[in-house]
């Protein structure tokens, strides 16, 4: 994964949480959920890359790059 996709999920996941804890302090349950997504999406991209590079660095294990 580059350091630029890291750095963007890593963005988006402090994003929801700002919006979670926005939503917490003024009682919105709409804004508190949609925090909890976008953490929950910037999660799931983040393990997706990761398995990316899992199965990239099998590969070079294997052949040897």
């Amino acid at each position: 994964m580059s350091a630029i996709d890291k750095a963007k999920n890593k963005a988006e996941e402090l994003a929801g949480r700002a919006k979670e804890t926005a939503g917490g302090a003024t009682n919105n349950e709409d804004l508190k959920a949609r925090g909890q997504a976008d953490q929950g999406e910037a999660k799931s991209k983040q393990a997706g890359e990761n398995v990316k590079d899992a199965a990239r660095n099998v590969k070079d294990g294997l052949t040897g790059h």
